[in-house]
């Protein structure tokens, strides 16, 4: 039986402390398949955590039939899985979610599965009604609200999937502190809230977390079928779109334009349009196979442009059929300015 609180005497200190946030390029710069760490998102709530790799050790708690604390090296040599999945912050939880802001990437992340974890622990609930809670081992102030903790929660149908990983590395590489190393969770197809960096503990319960992560940040009002307001969490990614091609106001001598970017979303996304009208019309791309939890690169041609100032619109349709805004939410389409002047 793991030492209660004992995982926490592996923090050492914040460097720096108080919130920070490192924004991506803008969405043309993200042109690779694969979004290499100078050019990934960063934010950080209370501060990044400094670690006692040595007294390091996670504990997998709450409703299983064996607790166990699992030291950096024992979780190394437990079996390994590679995970390519796109990466998107919500955005900020002080705001309504009505900017949209695309802070978001597609990475590696190695590690070991959630699940693995849990059956050697010996799971005593079902996914029904059920949740993963996680913390980590930053503490402190995040909009005059202080915690001693972060503390997040998944559904257990989702904490169970495959794809869910305790990560200790990214594009190969070991996580640096500023991504939440030496160990974090990575939870594909979530928003990065959920993938709780500096992780010391997971613990299974039968309700959600009562922190202020789950409580008072990360929560969305939408209209019920009744027409009521309710709240949900800040899980599932909606569907969404980048434009990394053409450029912003880039110069384009010939009448036929190719159109390229990445769209994702939780469940995977059916098709991309891309429009030069406002979205008078549509024009249907060729979008690449999902694989893994990866985004998924779209491409089309724009043909017959006469000279003159364009702006494309590029909206994505998941698979389940939710389709992104025009304006006014979070996700709603990006577009790109561009000229088109024909050489003689």
């Amino acid at each position: 039986m793991p030492e209660v609180g004992k995982e926490r005497g592996a923090f050492v200190r914040l460097d720096p402390s108080g919130f920070q946030i490192r924004h991506p390029p803008p969405p043309h710069e993200l042109d690779t398949v694969i979004t290499p760490d100078e050019k990934l998102f960063q934010t950080v709530h209370m501060g990044a955590a400094v670690v006692d790799h040595a007294h390091y050790q996670l504990v997998i708690g709450g409703l299983v039939e064996r607790p166990v604390a699992v030291t950096l090296e024992e979780l190394k040599r437990l079996p390994q899985t590679t995970i390519t999945a796109f990466h998107e912050c919500y955005g900020s939880p002080l705001e309504p979610p009505i900017e949209a802001c695309w802070r978001v990437g597609n990475v590696r992340w190695t590690g070991v599965r959630v699940s693995h974890l849990l059956t050697t622990a010996g799971l005593m609930v079902t996914t029904e009604n059920s949740f993963l809670w996680s913390e980590r081992l930053d503490r402190g102030t995040f909009a005059g609200i202080e915690a001693d903790r972060y503390q997040k929660d998944l559904p257990m149908y989702k904490a169970l999937d495959s794809e869910v990983l305790v990560a200790y590395a990214m594009n190969g590489e070991p996580l640096t502190k500023e991504r939440g190393g030496p160990v974090r969770l990575v939870v594909p197809g979530f928003f990065g809230t959920n993938s709780t960096k500096w992780l010391c503990r997971l613990s299974v319960q039968t309700k959600r977390a009562q922190g202020p992560y789950t409580t008072t940040f990360y929560n969305e009002r939408v209209s019920s079928d009744m027409g009521r307001p309710r709240v949900r969490p800040v899980w599932h990614v909606e569907v969404n779109s980048i434009i990394t091609r053409p450029r912003p106001d880039e110069l384009v001598t010939n009448p036929d334009v190719k159109v390229q970017g990445w769209a994702w979303s939780y469940d995977g996304v059916e098709n991309v349009e891309v429009s030069a009208d406002d979205g008078r019309t549509w024009t249907g791309t060729f979008v690449e196979k999902r694989s893994e939890y990866s985004w998924q690169n779209f491409e089309a041609k724009l043909t017959g442009l006469r000279p003159g100032k364009y702006r494309v619109l590029a909206r994505a349709t998941s698979i389940c059929g939710e389709q992104q805004p025009l304006s006014g939410h979070r996700n709603h389409v990006h577009h790109v300015n561009f000229e088109v002047s024909h050489c003689d």
